[in-house]
C-alpha cells in the first residue's frame, strides 16, 4: 500500500516537482562552503518528498543543541517560513477533494520539516 501511495503522489500529488525543487536547490546550496549545511538539509528534504508514505519525522539528539536552534532560527529567516506556507498551501489544495486528504497529510509532514530542519530526521 506504501509503494502504490507514493507512485501516485509522485505522479498526481506533486512530489516530483517537490522532489527536484529540493534537489536542485540542495545541489545549487552545495556548492558554496557556507551553504553545505543548508544544502545537506535540502537533500534531506528531498528524499522525503519522493517518499513520504511509511515515514514519519523524528527529532534527533541534537534538537536540543545551540548550533541547531541557530541555524533552525537562520533556515527561518532566509526561506524555512515560504517553504512552510507553500507546503501548507498545497495541503488546503489537497484537501479540498476527500481523495487528496493523504497528500495532504504528507504536505503537512513536509512542512514540519521544511520550517525547522535542523536535529530532526525522517525515519
Amino acid at each position: 500500500m506504501t509503494l502504490l501511495l507514493n507512485l501516485l503522489w509522485v505522479t498526481i500529488g506533486g512530489g516530483i516537482f517537490v522532489f527536484f525543487g529540493y534537489l536542485i536547490g540542495g545541489f545549487a546550496l552545495c556548492l558554496t562552503i557556507i551553504g553545505i549545511p543548508a544544502g545537506v538539509q535540502c537533500l534531506k528534504l528531498a528524499l522525503l518528498a519522493v517518499t513520504p508514505f511509511g515515514k514519519k519525522v523524528e527529532s534527533g539528539q541534537t534538537a536540543q543543541g545551540f548550533l541547531s536552534t541557530g541555524l533552525n532560527v537562520v533556515w527561518i529567516v532566509t526561506g524555512g517560513i515560504l517553504l512552510t506556507i507553500t507546503h501548507i498551501f498545497f495541503a488546503f489544495l489537497m484537501g479540498i477533494t476527500i481523495i487528496g486528504l493523504p497528500f495532504a497529510k504528507q504536505h503537512v509532514k513536509i512542512a514540519s520539516l521544511a520550517l525547522t530542519p535542523f536535529g530532526k530526521a525522517a525515519v
